[in-house]
């Protein structure tokens, strides 16, 4: 009864919010989002702690960030701090994995952890009433997991047969893996987040025992909470719950920056027989804190974000040669890649690359029309609220800030900055923000036997075979 009351709760919430979708759409038109009001403390430790109170459900939902993530991975232990994520929830202080479950299933609560290339999030909701057991659960699981032997076991060869079903089912899910390995290579982005089969294979307890000892602790945290509570009652019960947690052993370090590539590298991904060749077009682009953020997403929907955008245009609606196309821009506190995306029939693979290389060359030499801008800022304008429609989302987009130390204006003053936005402000983006299409990295995975020839045009070409365990290109 009480898992059902859980989702009746829920339920009605998420009946609330589409019932308010466009209701919320034409409010971010009028007056945009703005974070709702919070409360900021440091504990003595240096743990952070935000607070949102929301009354309107009877849920908390909650957002824990871990600073570090995948780029503190060992070398040649990629995966490390993916698994020591996961198995924050597979048993921890005094529950094993299947008690610390159970615990969480039967208050019909949720608590979930992953990594990315810069955090480690544990995330999730419970019943407003089940806020001790879900404070107990979360600090048991950030200051007293277990790393059991036999989940990490599981877990790992889990994971090793996940990667050696996509590569026979879903190699596209694959592709900006090898991609990062080749343009990133030798820096942190470049790390394959989840792990390789041949990294994975080597990792033991004691990679995610030292790990665990040298990148987690209370200065690294940042605990948000929003939903139906008192602010001074959950605060005092935090504190109570993680003061005692010590300072991180070792020193968090910088980010480097990233070099963009000069010039053209191919790596072509042998997957002998296939019937279509997918792609990745990247270099590297620009930081979470870039400052034309607005002109950026506009920019970005117009060329390759949205149906209407220029690569769809040019590779599905005129030339047929593709059923999708996407371009677009990862950000973290450095950054990440600019990359296209797509696929296509093997005997067109040549002509589908050289569209997508000749539609970037038009952004480049002509930019966006105004009125693609129109049209990308009313997408854009009617799409941003349904961001923040719950509790669960602005615990996480308060996190997201903290993560990359940025303003609140980066969510109060989006929709001005969208306002403001004109062909100028495109160009400029485009001239600081893209590549040219004569320097990019070029991923393929397709049949090396029929396209090695044609791609081999496009740049300096080193082959892999997809069935190799690892991600990094060929050093020879």
């Amino acid at each position: 009864m009480l898992a059902q009351s859980v989702r009746a709760v829920t339920a009605a919430a998420l009946l609330g919010a589409v019932s308010g979708w466009c209701h919320a759409a034409d409010q971010a038109v009028s007056v945009g989002v703005k974070i709702p009001p919070h409360q900021r403390f440091t504990l003595p430790n240096g743990a952070r702690l935000i607070l949102i109170p929301r009354h309107d459900v009877p849920l908390i939902a909650f957002e824990a960030m871990l600073r570090g993530g995948s780029r503190l991975d060992p070398e040649g232990r990629a995966g490390v701090a993916s698994l020591v994520a996961e198995l924050l929830t597979h048993g921890a202080g005094s529950r094993d994995a299947y008690a610390f479950a159970d615990a969480v299933e039967g208050a019909g609560g949720s608590l979930d952890a992953d990594a990315h290339s810069e955090a480690i999030l544990v995330h999730g909701q419970f019943l407003a009433r089940d806020r001790d057991l879900l404070l107990g659960l979360l600090a048991d699981a950030l200051q007293r997991p277990r790393f059991d032997a036999a989940e990490l076991d599981k877990l790992r060869s889990r994971r090793i047969e996940f990667i050696k079903a996509a590569k026979d089912s879903e190699p596209q899910s694959l592709i900006g893996t090898y991609g990062r390995a080749l343009l990133f290579a030798g820096h942190a982005y470049g790390k394959p987040v989840g792990g390789s089969e041949r990294s994975l294979a080597t990792i033991t307890r004691a990679d995610l025992l030292k790990f665990y000892h040298d990148q987690f602790g209370a200065d690294r945290l940042t605990l948000v909470f929003a939903g139906d509570f008192d602010p001074a009652q959950l605060r005092s019960a935090v504190t109570a719950a993680f003061a005692a947690w010590p300072k991180v052993g070792v020193p968090e370090s910088p980010l480097s920056v990233p070099d963009r590539v000069k010039g053209r590298r191919v790596l072509l991904i042998d997957s002998p027989g296939a019937a279509q060749t997918y792609f990745w077009i990247a270099n590297v682009g620009v930081a979470r804190a870039y400052p034309q953020r607005a002109a950026l997403d506009v920019t970005n929907t117009a060329f390759g974000g949205s149906f209407g955008s220029m690569l769809m245009q040019a590779l599905r609606v005129k030339s047929g040669l593709s059923y999708s196309a996407h371009a677009g821009f990862r950000r973290g506190a450095v950054p990440g890649e600019f990359a296209i995306s797509s696929f296509t029939q093997t005997a067109s693979t040549g002509r589908a690359i050289d569209i997508a290389l000749q539609t970037l060359a038009t952004l480049k030499q002509q930019g966006v029309s105004d009125a693609a801008i129109d049209s990308a800022r009313s997408y854009i304008l009617g799409q941003y609220a349904l961001g923040f429609q719950t509790a669960a989302d602005w615990a996480g987009a308060l996190a997201d800030l903290d993560l990359y130390h940025l303003p609140e204006s980066y969510i109060d003053d989006f929709r001005p900055q969208l306002l403001r936005v004109d062909a100028a402000a495109s160009r400029q983006v485009i001239a600081s923000a893209y590549p040219g299409s004569e320097d990019v990295d070029i991923v393929l995975i397709g049949d090396a036997a029929r396209i090695r020839a044609e791609v081999a045009k496009l740049g300096p070409l080193i082959e892999k075979p997809l069935e190799a365990t690892d991600f990094e290109p060929p050093t020879h």
